[in-house]
């Protein structure tokens, strides 16, 4: 047993920094769960050049080599660990069939065969990790640097049968994996995070198409997935040039420029604009993002006001998860907002602490607020009647008239609609004024919903440029 430090660090957020990494078992436990296989079949790492590094470790050891292709990493860890002997592992980067890697495995074997799958999430492929169970001899490197934006913390996994990750351990570092890499890495991976996460990656395929099409009818493309593509300008060194000057980070390698895909469209704009290709003029796009994280939820919302879709939302509150999404069919933005809190306890923090994260990613959204109709109002439905006022003024004010007589509707707890739209009134800047009357307490409270969504629908309308306030301000 190693003793800890005599006394913990002096940073923010280093609770339990002062003791030495022990077995992470929430990790390799919730990775299995991302990467559909047992537990036992995945071995945590950091980062999938150092699942690579334990393959060639384990070659020099046993007196023989890797054979990988001539790219990097691969050729930096060929000249760190030269070969000895004949090949005994070898690597290639698949994309490919399940199949197809079976029968390479089989016919390597008994060397191992190590598929490099780190950006296996941004293409249709499915996983080499589909047929380890069969394979003994191949393992599978995956990664968290790009599909979940840890590239700068290093995490990954080796995911194979136990006794070939039995090997691949006995090459391993003495308190490889620290714990606030480990920590990040279940944040990461945390259910609350999987709504946001799949649709950040459908995101840049998006753009990295746009992007193949518009630039490959002037340069050649290859093929490819990923953030990345690789292209071939006429004059490189030239064209690199202008790229920083729009302000555009890419590399060369001989005379292939590795271009970045941003999620965002506008700066993916500014990449075409440095070969000379002009899109149309847009709007910065106004979406926002709030990740809210306490002892009772934990929670990822994020909205685009300038689309209609997607809409996702997963709170385990199923009518407040329709009530959600009310307000943003009727709101005409995209939402998605996914939580995981203590319902075993009481819906209670689950659903104002998802309001509260709404309000946030709205008011982030909403930026200087420059442009906006700034207010909105309305909804009878049946015999229920809501009127709702909003006024995006920056100055939060809520104020709620109408009692609920039924306790629940399924889970939800009417007695916390109040609470919601307070919430989402403080935590996004607005006057929010509410009165609901009828009889149906079901109608009742999906009006209020929908007039939220409705009035905020007027009010995020964009109609001009200038601030909307004789102030000049809000």
């Amino acid at each position: 047993m190693t003793l800890p430090a005599p006394y913990p660090p002096l940073v923010s957020g280093g609770e339990g920094l002062d003791r030495y990494p022990g077995e992470a078992a929430a990790l390799p436990a919730r990775m299995a769960a991302i990467y559909a296989v047992p537990v036992d079949q995945v071995l945590p790492v950091r980062g999938l050049t150092h699942g690579l590094e334990l393959v060639w470790r384990l070659a020099a050891r046993d007196g023989g080599s890797v054979e990988a292709p001539k790219a990097e990493p691969y050729e930096r860890l060929a000249a760190i660990y030269p070969a000895k002997g004949e090949p005994t592992v070898v690597v290639i980067r698949a994309l490919g069939s399940p199949e197809a890697v079976a029968e390479m495995a089989a016919r390597v074997a008994p060397a191992l065969l190590v598929v490099d799958e780190g950006l296996i999430e941004f293409s249709d492929s499915v996983s080499a990790a589909t047929v380890v169970a069969d394979q003994p001899n191949l393992v599978v490197l995956r990664s968290l640097s790009l599909a979940y934006g840890l590239a700068g913390a290093r995490v990954g996994a080796a995911i194979a049968q136990a006794p070939t990750l039995a090997r691949l351990a006995s090459v391993l570092e003495p308190y490889a994996l620290p714990e606030p890499l480990v920590r990040l890495a279940l944040q990461a991976l945390d259910p609350s995070r999987m709504i946001e996460t799949a649709e950040r990656i459908a995101s840049v395929r998006r753009e990295r198409e746009r992007l193949a099409r518009e630039l490959g009818r002037d340069l050649t493309i290859e093929p490819g997935v990923g953030p990345i593509l690789m292209a071939r300008p006429q004059d490189p060194a030239a064209a690199l040039a202008a790229l920083k000057t729009y302000g555009i980070e890419a590399d060369l390698s001989g005379d292939r420029l590795r271009l970045p895909v941003s999620i965002k469209p506008e700066v993916n704009d500014r990449l075409l604009a440095a070969f000379g290709l002009t899109p149309a003029k847009r709007r910065p796009a106004r979406v926002g993002q709030a990740v809210r994280d306490t002892k009772e939820t934990r929670i990822v919302c994020a909205v685009d006001l300038d689309a209609p879709g997607p809409i996702k939302i997963e709170t385990g509150v199923g009518f407040f998860d329709h009530m959600l999404e009310q307000i943003a069919a009727h709101g005409g933005f995209s939402l998605r907002l996914q939580c995981e809190g203590d319902l075993h306890t009481d819906p209670h923090h689950t659903i104002e602490d998802s309001a509260i994260a709404l309000g946030h990613a709205l008011k982030q959204a909403l930026g200087e607020r420059k442009g906006i109709a700034r207010y909105g109002f309305v909804l009878p439905m049946d015999e229920a009647n809501a009127t709702v006022s909003i006024d995006l003024s920056g100055r939060p004010y809520p104020l709620f008239e109408g009692t609920f007589d039924t306790p629940f509707i399924g889970d939800y707890r009417t007695d916390l609609t109040a609470h919601v739209f307070r919430s989402l009134a403080e935590a996004m800047g607005a006057a929010v004024h509410i009165s609901v009357t009828g009889q149906d307490d079901h109608h009742k409270t999906e009006a209020v919903y929908k007039a939220f969504g409705r009035a905020l629908r007027q009010a995020i309308r964009v109609e001009g440029d200038a601030v909307p306030s004789t102030k000049g301000v809000l």
